[in-house]
């Protein structure tokens, strides 16, 4: 990707601005009135956090189009489903690689050049995904899809960045209402206009809107420019030691775990129930279900603004609660929609309110590092993903869907294990 590199056999030495270690503070609360924007740094307007939350939409959207598809592009290439479904892995072990190698980058070049070339290469991944003659070209295709669509988390870490340290969870917050709205979209879009167009089209209307997003961001993004060197390597041992170093940060990247593995198992695992018995909804019908987690998104800023009050430690356990509450509706959903309608609601707003508690606490800790200590995050956060995707489908081909609800449950009671090592300091 961008970035400045040497010839053949030099060390890549990338620019990046000194800055003094930040003790970690459990609280994000301020002074009356909200405090200034980093020094030298231009203010975070509304407009500005809309447009974030667009662009954060727009991109992660694109790892998401093929989930409620996965049925009948499995029936395009004469695949099982237990096949098509590793689609959805190949994307979030894309995404994961992207969060290891790209997402560290958001802390030492300027991130509007990095943001808008990252996003014409998810164009032209796209564009190989709507033209793929196989299965396996397509999954290639997805994983390279997933590997530049770790643009959003250059520009969350960038929202928290310019943000006043008093408003940093709500705008956050708004950047990932936004993020929720793109996941939950994709899905109803995906679903309408596979229908209607076929599901080829879905991937060649997503490349368009992205080389127009990449025009608009490049226009409208403040251009900041680091100063100082480091390795490109020293930068990604550097991750690791923020691991090694930040306790909260090894918590949260445990609790992301289980907020996108429960999230992997409902959305991998829903497409294969909903279009078998007793429910056989085509490939529209499943789409629409995404509407049904608008919850999360919604949720999503009330949940920044506790952050900021000082209440993550509560948020974290009422979103664990949500997600166990979820997985007993889910089971009763397999035969009574009334029941699994309630369930999705419920585990998506348990995942995102999880989420964001954990987005909240970290961003607490080094402002220096935002980027890298969102990359360590994120890796554990997909990395849960991809496993549990995976593990959905595999659950679901051996033991049907209540086979994946005893998964999700499982999985959300591994969080509820940690809950008890999170700091007790929020309060400011």
């Amino acid at each position: 990707m961008a970035g400045p590199a040497g010839q053949p056999g030099q060390r890549l030495t990338i620019r990046i601005r000194q800055a003094s270690r930040h003790p970690a503070a459990g609280g994000s609360a301020g002074p009356a009135g909200p405090a200034a924007p980093p020094a030298g740094r231009p203010g975070l307007t509304r407009p500005l956090i809309v447009l974030l939350a667009t662009a954060c939409g727009a991109a992660v959207a694109n790892n998401y189009y093929a989930q409620p598809l996965l049925h009948t592009i499995g029936t395009s290439f004469g695949v099982p489903g237990s096949t098509a479904g590793l689609l959805v892995t190949a994307g979030q072990v894309g995404y994961a690689a992207g969060l290891a190698f790209l997402v560290p980058l958001g802390d030492v070049l300027e991130r509007r050049r990095l943001i808008t070339r990252m996003l014409l290469v998810t164009a032209a991944a796209l564009a190989a995904a709507a033209a793929a003659p196989a299965i396996a070209v397509l999954a290639a295709a997805l994983v390279v899809v997933g590997v530049t669509t770790v643009v959003a988390q250059i520009i969350v870490p960038m929202t928290a960045s310019l943000a006043a340290d008093n408003q940093r969870g709500r705008a956050v917050g708004t950047v990932m209402s936004g993020l929720m709205i793109g996941v939950l979209m994709a899905r109803v879009v995906s679903g309408l206009v596979a229908a209607a167009l076929g599901w080829r089209t879905v991937f060649i209307i997503a490349a368009v809107a992205m080389l127009i997003l990449a025009a608009v961001l490049r226009r409208m993004l403040p251009a900041i420019q680091p100063s100082g060197s480091i390795s490109y390597r020293a930068l990604l041992r550097s991750v690791v030691t923020l691991v090694r170093e930040e306790p909260v940060l090894r918590q949260r990247m445990a609790l992301g775990a289980v907020a996108m593995g429960s999230f992997s198992i409902l959305w991998t695992a829903v497409a294969f129930l909903l279009s078998g018995p007793p429910y056989h909804y085509g490939s529209a019908v499943i789409g629409l279900f995404g509407l049904a987690g608008l919850a999360g998104a919604v949720a999503a800023p009330v949940v920044g603004r506790l952050a900021d009050r000082g209440y993550r430690r509560y948020s974290t356990l009422g979103a664990i609660g949500c997600l166990l509450a979820s997985w007993g509706l889910l089971a009763l959903g397999g035969r009574w929609l009334a029941a699994l309608i309630p369930g999705v609601v419920l585990l998506d707003l348990g995942a995102q309110a999880l989420h964001i508690s954990n987005q909240s606490d970290i961003y607490a800790l080094r402002p220096e590092v935002h980027s890298r200590l969102n990359t360590a995050y994120m890796l554990g956060y997909f990395t849960g993903g991809a496993v549990m995707s995976a593990a959905a489908s595999l659950v679901f081909s051996a033991a049907g869907w209540n086979g994946v609800c005893v998964l999700g449950a499982l999985t959300a009671l591994a969080g509820l294990a940690v809950w008890p090592r999170t700091r007790r300091r929020d309060a400011p």
